[in-house]
């Protein structure tokens, strides 16, 4: 009896109590009606299809598969043919091998447009990376042949001791008041 009063002191029965959901954990999985498949897989799959469908061995193939069932059914005996004269199942085949290969290569190329778009927007980035690093050594070049213009160079050097040479000669030749000549 206490239990079932402190039950209902608290406002919470055994029989209205629902499972505790645990927000830590990831939930169980659920029955779903469409089967699950991964769009990775399915998206290769279609372009290996596109792929083999646009060869050459693909057409082959195919007139092959052809020639072998219009002659069989001209040819083969009556009891073993399986498609009269207009052939109505072959070209009820043809247009359900078409009816899926259409959209199989549209997947397959929006996957490629998507791959391009990547590449592009990758490319772009990187023009842009080397056209700023392009604009920052030009602008350090410069720099340095601004720097250069004030540094003094080995020639710049050579020309002004020539020219101290020189002087130094001069006084030597005409010296203007020499202490030599009062001694």
């Amino acid at each position: 009896m206490r239990s079932k009063a402190a039950a209902a002191s608290t406002g919470s029965t055994a029989l209205s109590r629902s499972p505790r959901v645990r927000l830590d954990q990831p939930r169980s999985d659920r029955r779903r009606v469409l089967p699950v498949y991964d769009p990775e897989a399915f998206g290769r799959l279609s372009e290996r299809v596109a792929r083999f469908l646009g060869t050459g061995r693909f057409i082959v193939y195919m007139t092959l598969v052809i020639i072998v069932w219009v002659l069989w059914n001209i040819f083969a005996p009556t009891h073993l043919r399986f498609d009269e004269y207009p052939f109505i199942f072959l070209t009820l085949m043809l247009s359900l091998q078409a009816s899926y290969a259409a959209p199989l290569i549209l997947l397959a190329q929006n996957r490629q447009d998507d791959r391009d778009r990547v590449n592009l927007e990758q490319d772009r980035k990187q023009n842009e990376r080397s056209i700023a690093d392009t604009e920052y050594l030009t602008r350090e070049i410069a720099a340095l042949r601004m720097g250069l213009g004030e540094v003094a160079t080995r020639d710049w050097i050579r020309s002004e001791f020539q020219d101290l040479i020189k002087e130094m000669d001069e006084r030597r030749l005409f010296p203007a008041d020499s202490d030599e000549g009062d001694r």
